[in-house]
């Protein structure tokens, strides 16, 4: 029996394949409600496709081309079938959400063969017809991202049984949060308010994408009672409701006290109001207890804030009991057979560390930083959770140090690297991730609910493909790899700094180019983007503005606003002329960013007004700004008459301005760098420049000019012409009787017998995939692609959860590399920002250099950043010391002790180097 996952669909008729084209869909009356509302989906999905719309029949079977869909033990259909040996549902029977699609012969008399869409209970056979939609051509994102669907003349049923297997991760779902003013503003013009006409689809979405839970939207907000039908359609269509963290017994926070006078009467407090709560939270139970709940137990304090100070155990302890009793009481069972979680969200973990516990059956919801970093993971030494245990993930968060809640910020490959350790440690009850607005997170949204499907179909090495297959299901399979290259590089730029924690400061401007080459990769992929948008057709346009091409200009503008802010400042001070223009430049910018905005609202004839409202310009602190404000600016007053001011990389002085000698960074052979001098203008009018070099050696991209505004200048060396060995050489820029003499280090190194990343500037930068050996288990690191600020990610133990001693056995990386500088120096690992989620003191790993005895590092004690620091610059830094006695040759290798280590960046430094934000570029490597 194959697996559902391989696509069974065909457009290409072969022998036995079953057509599609012209069916009647039949269903059991007494099979469930949801069954019956999603195969009116199926009916309008088969139209889009087929242009045929099939009949749904209750009906005895009939017809030439029949599909039968039904729930086993709730359809007579697919009983029958069973009973009669027509069907074998062996692998599917009694298990948990599974569907099998399979040609069955002769059916029912007269009929020669039919189709059968069985599930194993409700959400099996809604997952069944839902993937048969999918593999017609029916993307998941068809209503919520305008995702077209193509028309196929002919479709069949390729010969065989599929089945869909048992979701490895029981409970897989979404928190829609921080909903205001973005989806709150939309789903009050469409549908007049957050209700169960805007639910519905939200429903449909999470089945389409095999989910089977929901947090609903919950500031300001009462799922239950805003809207009573929202409970009774989340039932009938299968979806298994939660409320949030600090909203146990399935009551809203927002029911306290608000939504009805004889709610909330007192203090959300349990030492002074206990019966006040408890009956407050059976009245809730007993308005949700017939539907499929799973119910959050404890209490937090009133607003999503700690409940006390301090860490009551004994009182917590009490409320669970006291709740657990309601629903024994309510329900007449023991209070295990109702599905409870407890979320260690926040201080709540600080409970559980100390000591407290919750009856074995409850599942413990374990949760992220707020920031997609796990805080816990179960230990494998204790005895297995009956409950057992889940994960609380972000996408989108408020908070601090800051909110990030306008755009996606989330790599897929970070969060493969995370949910892989819940999977290895057995963390599989419950995966929900909060998701803000649902738009604009479309592809981590996917990602995540296909990953808790089933972790073990996709490994590091499928991430590309998975990213590849994703925008084809989307936008077909011409733009496919390009598409996703987009959309894994936008994404991964986004991820180095939150777009709303962005300040003209971020990026160097005179250092490795690291603000220019920002701007410019944005506006690669800008390009990129832009160009396919005009050989898309037509009916991609809205789906593809939505997915890809605003995300990437959005993003793109705002980091050339900041950059152009820091450029207007920087150029004030020295006195150029073109900082006023820069100042216009950022006004420009800045409102190029109100105008996509509302190019993004004016599609799809408005659907999305509102969605994209969020403001993200202007954060002074943790939360939001109510309005957007544009970054200050600078105007100078300018000399009437030209006047040449010198400028160059490395240094934020001016020349002939500054008393302090004007000197390029070293250049050196073996990487044969590239320098730039900026030649600007002080006043009106133009200037005549010319360059005088003292030594041959030196190029000078141009050697005389004019300049009105400014003029940059590249410098190099003609190696062939330099002796070997370090020097120091010159050349001068005059302007009349100004001039500015400039010194030029170089290092013309005798490249024999180097081997490895070579020293220059007094550092050695290695990316970490970039090791030269893998040692003793080739399992032991894994490379993650594009995972990391400037390059991949190499993590330690993905397969086997592992707290391990050290030992020359364990797995190692091995990093050549050549230095000239010698004695005390720094090595400093640049790493993902991993928590200690051992809670055992924190993550380890060593390092060796040469046959030195290896030092064992351990992340979190010997890390020089704060958690705000960590998180906000998205890599932790841990620097320790080294003696290289010796120029020349060495060898450092990496030791791996502990799960989850992920290593992004080694360098090695004499001295601080020059300041930057992604750090210095890879050294350069000898061939």
């Amino acid at each position: 029996m194959a697996s559902a996952q391989d696509s069974y669909v065909s457009q290409q008729k072969s022998e036995n394949t079953f057509p599609l084209n012209s069916v009647t869909l039949f269903l059991d009356l007494e099979d469930h409600e949801g069954v019956h509302l999603v195969a009116e989906d199926l009916q309008t999905d088969f139209k889009k496709v087929t242009g045929n719309e099939p009949e749904i029949s209750s009906e005895e079977i009939s017809g030439d081309y029949p599909v039968i869909i039904g729930t086993i033990g709730k359809s007579k259909l697919i009983d029958e079938l069973i009973s009669r040996a027509k069907l074998d549902v062996s692998q599917i029977e009694g298990k948990w959400e599974n569907f099998l699609i399979d040609v069955v012969e002769s059916p029912s008399p007269g009929v020669e063969k039919a189709l059968v869409i069985a599930g194993s209970d409700k959400r099996g056979t809604i997952f069944g017809m839902y993937d048969l939609s999918e593999k017609m051509g029916v993307s998941p994102w068809h209503w919520w991202a305008d995702v077209p669907v193509e028309k196929a003349e002919e479709l069949y049923i390729n010969p065989g049984s599929y089945t869909s297997g048992t979701p490895k991760v029981k409970y897989r779902g979404i928190f829609i949060n921080d909903e205001e003013p973005g989806l709150g503003n939309w789903a009050r013009e469409k549908f007049g308010g957050i209700n169960s006409q805007m639910y519905e689809q939200v429903f449909k979405l999470i089945l389409r994408l095999k989910g089977n839970y929901l947090w609903p939207a919950m500031w300001g907000k009462a799922f239950n009672e805003d809207d009573p039908k929202n409970p009774v359609l989340a039932d009938k269509y299968g979806i298994v409701m939660g409320t949030s963290h600090h909203e146990p017994m399935v009551r809203a926070q927002k029911e306290w006290g608000t939504h009805r006078e004889d709610y909330g009467n007192g203090e959300w407090d349990y030492q002074t109001n206990a019966e006040g709560l408890r009956d407050f939270w059976r009245d809730g139970f007993e308005r949700n207890q017939d539907y499929e709940n799973l119910v959050t137990i404890g209490m937090r304090g009133d607003g999503d804030e700690p409940m006390t100070e301090g860490t009551a155990i004994e009182l917590l302890e009490t409320i669970v009991a006291d709740q657990r009793q309601i629903i024994e009481e309510v329900t007449g069972k023991p209070a295990r057979e109702t599905p409870q979680v407890w979320a260690l969200y926040k201080e709540v973990q600080d409970y559980y560390d100390q000591g407290m516990r919750v009856p074995d059956d409850v599942t413990l919801l374990l949760a992220d930083d707020n920031w997609g970093n796990i805080r816990k993971l179960p230990n494998p030494e204790d005895e297995p959770r009956e409950g057992g245990y889940g994960i609380y993930y972000h996408f989108d968060y408020v908070g601090g140090p800051r909110n990030y809640k306008w755009l996606n910020t989330t790599q897929i490959e970070r969060v493969w690297e995370q949910m892989n350790l819940a999977y290895q440690y057995d963390a599989t009850e419950l995966w929900v991730v909060n998701v803000g607005d649902l738009k604009p997170m479309e592809f981590p949204i996917s990602f995540f609910l296909d990953f808790a499907w089933d972790p073990e179909s996709i490994d590091a090495g499928g991430l590309e493909e998975y990213a590849t297959d994703w925008v084809e299901k989307q936008f077909g399979s011409e733009y496919a790899s390009k598409i996703s290259e987009i959309l894994n590089k936008y994404t991964k730029y986004n991820s180095r700094r939150k777009p709303e924690m962005l300040s003209p400061e971020t990026y160097s401007l005179i250092n490795y180019n690291e603000a220019e080459n920002v701007v410019k990769d944005y506006n690669q992929l800008v390009e990129k983007a832009e160009g396919i948008n005009k050989k898309l057709p037509d009916e991609y346009k809205d789906a593809y503005f939505q997915l890809v091409l605003f995300p990437v200009k959005a993003s793109a503008n705002l980091n050339e606003l900041y950059v152009a802010t820091a450029k207007n400042r920087l150029y004030a001070e020295q006195g150029r002329a073109i900082a006023n223009s820069y100042t216009e430049k950022v006004k420009e910018l800045y409102k190029k960013d109100s105008e996509l905005t509302e190019e993004y609202h004016n599609i799809a004839d408005r659907k999305w007004n509102h969605m994209m409202s969020q403001t993200h310009i202007g954060y002074t602190y943790w939360q939001q700004p109510e309005e957007q404000v544009m970054p200050e600016v600078s105007t100078i007053e300018v000399a009437e008459k030209p006047e040449m001011g010198i400028a160059m990389e490395g240094s934020k002085e001016s020349w002939p301005a500054s008393n302090k000698e004007a000197r390029l960074p070293e250049f050196n052979s073996l990487a044969d760098q590239k320098y730039y001098v900026e030649v600007f203008n002080k006043g009106k009018g133009d200037f005549n420049f010319k360059v005088k070099k003292k030594d041959k050696w030196i190029k000078v991209s141009e050697e005389k000019g004019s300049v009105s505004d400014q003029k940059k200048l590249h410098v190099s060396i003609d190696w062939d012409k330099a002796s070997k060995g370090k020097k120091t050489g010159s050349f001068s820029i005059k302007q009349g009787r100004n001039s500015v003499e400039i010194e030029v280090p170089i290092h013309n190194i005798s490249s024999e017998n180097i081997k490895g990343f070579v020293e220059s500037n007094n550092y050695i930068s290695m990316e970490a995939a970039n090791y030269s050996k893998k040692g003793n288990d080739e399992q032991g690191w894994t490379l993650v692609p594009n995972l990391g600020k400037t390059g991949s990610t190499m993590t330690s133990f993905t397969e086997t959860p592992t707290h391990g001693v050290f030992s020359e056995d364990n797995p190692y990386l091995k990093y050549d590399f050549h230095n000239f500088s010698t004695g005390e120096m720094k090595i400093e690992f640049l790493l993902s920002p991993t928590l200690d989620f051992h809670n055992t003191g924190g993550l380890r790993f060593a390092f060796s250099i040469d046959d030195a005895e290896p030092k064992i590092i351990n992340v979190h004690q010997d890390t020089h950043d704060d958690w705000e620091t960590s998180v906000g610059n998205n890599i932790t830094r841990v620097i320790s010391e080294i003696n290289l006695e010796e120029k020349g040759n060495h060898t450092l290798k990496v030791w791996a002790l502990d799960s989850g280590i992920a290593l992004q960046k080694i360098i090695i430094r004499k001295g601080d180097v020059r300041e930057s934000y992604l750090g210095p570029p890879e050294s350069k490597a000898a061939e």
